[in-house]
């Protein structure tokens, strides 16, 4: 079998040299393992640093080491997406540049591959990461469970998958692309493995908060119509509350307590005029998915290839 390894890459230069040289000891100890050919496909995801010139270098000493370089910076989905579009293996995986997700797991993806799976994910058992890391990770997959989007716990993109999973995976078009909430719906025989993950080699995070949530958002806006539903049923509360407010301007007014008028403008205003925000807020974010989706542009562009 030939196998496709995929790392994405965004301002990696202090990491990339230690990177390659753990999976090119991997790949050797992998023809044991019935596979006898093998390419790493770097996808450079519009780095700002030397991360391309340093790729560049290895590829010129090692031809299994393949490049992409994109234009611009489209995001670690899109690149996972050009990897993925670009592979030649019979296997492929896909994992970080940062060794947080350890390489040495790979053999043991290709021994389940080889008992019958079609995909092996792989998650995390324990985080390194600061409290808060730890936690707002935990309420991430606490809300994507409850919003209906069917995605594996503490699995990010670390996974391998068979050439008919991945012909099946590359007819989903979509712009906005939630790609570890897909391959669950696709159906073939899956398995998890589960391990510890180290400290970040070098390097920070390319998921600070704010990445966070709206990578929160897109999946469940991509793969959800729970938040309208929900927002449905709060208007038919809120209708009642209103009900019930009325009744209490009613008995107020007749036992003389109330400033004339009050209650009739001011708490219509207030708490309507922000529902309604709200409702705006969701139901744009529906639009502007749709708004994407029908415009058609190019999910990334690539710039330049290398030993492709």
């Amino acid at each position: 079998m030939r196998l496709s390894i995929i790392i994405p890459c965004y301002n990696e230069e202090k990491v990339i040299d230690e990177t390659i040289s753990v999976l090119l000891n991997v790949a050797k100890e992998l023809k044991t393992k019935d596979i006898v050919d093998y390419e790493m496909i770097f996808v450079d995801d519009g780095s700002a640093d030397n991360t391309f010139h340093v790729l560049e270098k290895h590829s010129n000493i090692h031809r299994e080491i393949k490049i992409i370089k994109l234009s611009n910076n489209f995001g670690h989905q899109k690149a996972i997406l050009a990897g993925y579009e670009n592979s030649t293996g019979d296997l492929i995986t896909t994992l970080d540049a940062d060794l947080q997700d350890p390489p040495e797991l790979i053999g043991k993806m290709v021994e389940k591959i080889n008992k019958g799976f079609d995909i092996v994910y792989g998650a995390r058992n324990k985080r390194v990461d600061s409290i808060f890391k730890r936690y707002s990770a935990k309420l991430f997959y606490w809300i994507m469970k409850r919003m209906g989007v069917e995605i594996i716990p503490e699995h990010a993109e670390y996974r391998m998958i068979t050439r008919k999973v991945l012909t099946a995976f590359l007819q989903y078009n979509e712009q906005n692309i939630f790609i570890r909430a897909i391959f669950p719906k696709l159906g073939f025989l899956s398995t998890i493995i589960y391990y510890d993950r180290p400290k970040r080699f070098a390097g920070e995070t390319k998921y600070p908060l704010s990445k966070m949530i709206s990578f929160g958002i897109d999946g469940i806006t991509s793969f959800s119509i729970i938040p309208l539903r929900v927002f449905t049923l709060i208007g038919i509360i809120i209708s009642i509350f209103s009900l019930l407010a009325i009744f209490w301007s009613m008995f107020s007014k007749f036992f003389g307590v109330t400033v004339t008028g009050w209650t009739s403008i001011v708490v219509p205003i207030y708490f309507l005029g922000g529902i309604q925000m709200i409702f705006l807020g969701v139901l744009g974010e529906y639009v502007g998915k749709i708004y994407m989706e029908v415009k058609g542009r190019p999910r990334f562009i690539i710039e330049k290839k290398i030993n492709l």
